[in-house]
């Protein structure tokens, strides 16, 4: 080696000049990363038809059945109102107040109502009722000096679904409800010249528009029911909004096609105009006064609709594939609808407010906020993700380029959840995977993507991923034909990591016993593909399938192995479990609750455990508590007082076949609320609970859900106060439910729920609804399915 020596002053140039190389910015230095706020703290509400009204620096939303809440940054919500009873804070006595629409309306409830702050001060809530198997509805106004009340009635001001011999409808004719309005939905808004209009409409005749007095908030004279804006013929077209927007100076009038239950379809669409009052055209320039249902077809034709109006927002699942980073089954939306917008006079910034259900949870919804921005060609995208508080802020390129997953809104009415696909937007600007084309990043944050032939134009943003917990990179963007994609950015991830990340969540890792069939999975995170090896196929296949050796035989040991490829990555993983015998058929547990929560019957070598007070969840165990006892249908009972529950055993039932019979009285009943309750996991369980609200309009049910959903409708709701004999049994998925001893339901394909040995059951409790409040008495539970002459005799007291 040669060892040169440098001159001191050379030395020196040399070291400054190697700082300064050092300490300047590079050309290929990494742009800065976006500014981003806190993580959010999300809280949950219930308004169904949410309609938004500012109050000094709050926002509250107003909704079916009188609910309301209220927030000051649309992520911190509080719920202040629910149920039309006269304990409802909105007024005095609501039942008394608005007694003559309900009489009208032939119902006990409200419909989806607006506020509004008249000039003077004064806020203005539009309500109404609605028989709902027909257009029969009355719509009035209440005044208060503050949001929340209490409103006073100022009378009924418009009325649809007129009966013969009930005089003319509002324009002098008789009622027609293929022409005429279903006077529900109104929406109150100022244009721009500060004149008040409501537009309002649910199926029937359409979407209309009435000029409002802003000194009085009531419709100006001589107008009927108002201007025609679009539908008819019963075309399920409802929950118009409006939003004026100076910048672009057009009217965007928002509604909802489809049906709001989980199997409707609901979707979000948008359509603009020069004025209030129309024409307003969707992005591909359809008039929409000519939207409207076929009268040829079976009524809620929705075909003739669907191809119209610019659609925002639809079912979606951005599902988390095995090995993706983060937990859960991913972030998704289920008849997402009944919108409200919020546009920020200070800021511009605006904001979609609506109701959601969600995959898996039937009819159970919350409010949720999204941003939106308006692109290039004048139209609202919708951000992919809930509204975080994240601002809109220069993207670089580099950070654009990546893996995400896309899902394409189409146009279509339909129940089925479209899930994402997998796409890269490459560095070269071309987009490759399940769908190709190519991309640009426009201005400080546009999108632009070109995929068949046709142009998406929208914007990048950060937003939060609660599956991730962690921000991420997001597109929304939307083409002419009135088509909405959504793309989210993945990790960036090499196989050999995916690889890995897959081999740690396959289903057998820290499982030593399988009872029933397994989900092996053949797909995985980035494109990976598994493949499954038995040892011995007569007791678990390679596709997952468990055949249990019979009672009295020993237990089984099967090897597995899960081959698991991605480009040129490969691993295997390898699992060794034991299947046991099935259990003896016969009673497991048997709790009389005479003064205490001990089970008289036991398994053979291990009694089932005493029962636990808990909490109003069941994961709230309070050992220290004493249960409550009452009067039963033999001794005593179990007392429960709404506000706790029981939790039993882990692991009471661990097979595919098995019984459960019990006695109850609710003193109450609420929807959703559990009498029985078990679950491998939080999206595997099983409830009989009296009420399962609108999925089968509150009657009781045998419930499973939610990754497989089952609903074992019994026909009738539990009577309050009386003594109900429940019983089901389980066995090769065929069900059975009777009542009384009587049978009430019957089915196939029932989900094989509790696979593990350590599942978890409860009595009035469970991980998200209001507990029972009622009496439980002699709960029985079996391994083996009963027959129903056998569950029949359990119902003799």
């Amino acid at each position: 080696m040669t060892i040169r020596s440098t001159p001191r002053s050379a030395a020196a140039t040399t070291l400054a000049a190697a700082l300064t190389l050092t300490l300047a910015p590079s050309a290929s230095a990494a742009p800065p990363g976006p500014d981003l706020p806190d993580p959010p703290a999300f809280t949950e509400v219930t308004v169904h038809d949410p309609a938004l009204v500012a109050a000094g620096d709050e926002h509250w939303v107003f909704g079916s059945h009188l609910a309301a809440a209220k927030t000051e940054d649309f992520i911190d919500w509080e719920q202040t109102a629910h149920h039309v009873t006269p304990e409802n804070p909105l007024f005095e006595d609501v039942t008394q107040e608005l007694a003559e629409t309900l009489e009208w309306a032939e119902s006990d409830t409200l419909w989806a109502p607006d506020v509004v702050q008249l000039p003077d001060g004064r806020f203005a809530m539009y309500y109404n009722a609605c028989r709902g198997d027909s257009p029969r509805s009355a719509m009035g106004v209440a005044i208060a000096d503050e949001v929340d009340g209490p409103y006073e009635d100022q009378g009924i001001i418009l009325r649809s679904g007129h009966r013969e011999g009930e005089g003319p409808s509002e324009d002098g004719t008789a009622y027609d409800g293929t022409v005429h309005p279903n006077v529900v939905d109104p929406d109150i808004f100022y244009d721009e010249h500060d004149d008040l209009w409501m537009v309002y409409g649910s199926y029937s005749g359409g979407i209309f528009l009435l000029e409002l007095d802003e000194t009085t908030g009531l419709p100006k004279p001589d107008q009927g029911y108002g201007t025609h804006l679009m539908g008819g013929n019963h075309s399920r077209i409802e929950a118009p909004n409006m939003m004026f927007d100076e910048e672009s100076g057009y009217y965007y009038l928002f509604t909802t096609f489809g049906g709001l239950d989980a199997d409707g379809g609901y979707n979000m669409r948008v359509a603009r105009a020069e004025d209030p009052a129309g024409p307003y055209y969707d992005a591909e320039g359809h008039d929409m006064r000519e939207v409207k249902s076929d009268p040829e077809l079976p009524i809620f034709d929705d075909e003739s609709i669907e191809p119209y109006g610019t659609k925002l927002m639809g079912n979606f699942l951005f599902q988390r594939e095995l090995g993706d980073p983060g937990a859960g089954d991913g972030v998704g939306y289920v008849s997402p609808g009944h919108s409200t917008s919020h546009l920020d006079p200070e800021t511009g910034r605006m904001h979609l407010i609506f109701h959601s259900r969600f995959p898996g949870e039937g009819e159970r919804h919350h409010v949720r906020t999204h941003e939106m921005h308006m692109n290039s060609q004048g139209w609202p995208v919708v951000a992919p993700y809930r509204y975080a508080g994240a601002e809109a802020q220069k993207v670089h390129r580099p950070h654009a380029v990546g893996d995400y997953r896309l899902i394409d809104h189409g146009k279509a009415i339909s129940d089925e959840i479209a899930r994402a696909v997998d796409i890269t937007l490459e560095r070269n600007g071309r987009i490759r995977g399940d769908v190709e084309g190519r991309w640009k990043l426009t201005g400080q944050h546009g999108a632009e993507l070109t995929i068949d032939d046709e142009t998406y134009h929208g914007v990048f943003t950060h937003e939060w991923d609660p599956t991730t917990s962690d921000w991420v990179l997001s597109f929304s963007v939307l083409s002419s034909a009135g088509v909405s994609l959504w793309g989210s950015q993945l990790e960036p991830m090499s196989d050999e990591d995916v690889v890995a990340a897959i081999r740690d969540e396959l289903p057998l890792q820290g499982v030593d016993e399988v009872l029933s069939s397994l989900e092996l999975p053949q797909e995985a995170s980035r494109g990976a593909q598994i493949t499954w090896t038995s040892s011995d196929e007569s007791i678990i296949t390679a596709d997952g399938d468990v055949t249990r050796p019979e009672p009295g035989s020993a237990d089984a040991e099967v090897t597995l192995h899960a081959e698991i490829t991605l480009g040129d990555h490969q691993e295997t993983a390898r699992f060794d479990v034991v299947v046991p015998a099935r259990p003896e058929p016969g009673m497991v547990a048997h709790y009389r609750f005479d003064g205490n929560l001990s089970s008289a019957e036991g398994r053979t070598g291990d009694a089932a455990g005493d029962g636990v007070v808990t909490g109003d969840r069941i994961e709230d165990l309070r050992p220290d508590e004493q249960a409550s006892f009452t009067q039963g249908v033999d001794g005593q009972a179990l007392q429960l007082d709404g506000d706790s529950g029981i939790r039993l055993p882990d692991g009471l039932i661990s097979d595919a076949d098995y019984a459960v019979s019990f006695w109850v009285r609710p003193a109450t009943v609420a929807p959703y609320t559990t009498t029985f309750f078990g679950a491998r996991s939080d999206t595997a369980w099983v409830s009989l609970v009296p009420d399962a609200g609108p999925d089968t309009e509150g009657r009781t049910t045998l419930w499973s859900g939610s990754a497989q959903r089952y609903l074992g409708d019994a026909g009738e709701q539990l009577p309050v106060d009386e003594w109900t004999h429940v019983a089901f049994t389980v066995e090769g998925g065929a069900v059975e439910v009777l009542l009384d001893g009587e049978l009430a339901h019957s089915g196939e394909d029932f989900p094989e729920v509790f696979t593990t040995a350590d599942g978890v059951f409860a009595l009035g409790v469970n991980w998200w609804d209001t507990p029972f409040h009622g009496a439980i008495d002699d709960l029985r539970v079996f391994h083996g399915g009963l027959d129903t002459e056998e569950l029949a005799e359990l119902a003799t007291r």
